[in-house]
Formats: structure tokens, sequence, C-alpha cells
């Protein structure tokens, strides 16, 4: 059985935080914790992009959230529609530019889809199976 929620969030700093806090809600409440700090990483750094380079100003960009089984997706609209992402190297003294390659390393996949309005940068994380998880807690 699949479990999905989506939230709209208003291209503001605040926003990045509320994100955060979407995500460590549904997770907790789904049981799936294992992997809560790499979701709440990933959906952060997609959000701040969604602020710097995807939803234009007075639109929203929407954090959606899937568990099917064992598998976390995590996706991030906006309203841009640039598909070929390049990421390209931060010099140490950068103070931006790490976010997309953070999110790559931490994440099991990771990917771009055009949607009707925009795109969808989403990732998949893979998660301790119930039974797994259930045999931890004897």
């Amino acid at each position: 059985m699949s479990l999905s929620r989506h939230r709209r969030f208003p291209r503001s700093r605040a926003s990045v935080r509320d994100a955060r806090a979407f995500v460590r809600q549904v997770l907790t409440g789904w049981g799936h914790t294992d992997r809560l700090d790499d979701v709440t990483l990933c959906v952060s750094e997609l959000a701040t992009n969604a602020l710097l380079h995807g939803a234009p100003p007075g639109r929203e960009y929407c954090v959606s959230l899937t568990l099917d089984g064992s598998v976390i997706r995590l996706a991030r609209d906006s309203g841009d529609r640039q598909l070929d992402v390049d990421i390209p190297e931060a010099g140490p003294e950068a103070c931006s530019g790490r976010g997309l390659r953070i999110v790559r390393e931490v994440a099991d996949d990771m990917g771009i889809s055009p949607e009707v309005v925009g795109k969808s940068v989403w990732v998949v994380l893979k998660t301790a199976s119930p039974g797994e998880r259930a045999g931890e807690a004897y």
C-alpha cells in the first residue's frame, strides 16, 4: 500500500523551514524515521533551489512525499521548465552551489521530470522495510 502527502509552500525563506517540518511530521506519523535526517536535508536543499532558481516571484512550489513499501519518494514541483540542470563544481571559497551535489550523494536516486506547468525534481531514498524495523525493536 502506498501513502502520499503533499503541501504547497509560498516562495519565502520561512517556507524552507516549514517544508522541513512538513516532511519530519509526515514521516514520523508514518513510523518511518530511519532516513528522517536524509529526507530533511534533501527537502531543505530542494526547497532552497525552488526559491533561488525555480518558483517565479509570487508563485508557490509543492513538496510531495510518497511511501511505497520501503521506498520514500520526495518531489519538489515548481514553475521552472529547465530540465537539464547543470551541477557545477563549487570552488572551495564558494558560499553556495553545493545543494544538488549533496542531494545526489545522500539520495539513492535523483531525477527531473517535466510537469504540465514547470518540472518536478525528485529523489528516492530506500528505507528499512516494516519487518526490518520491527526486528530492531527487540
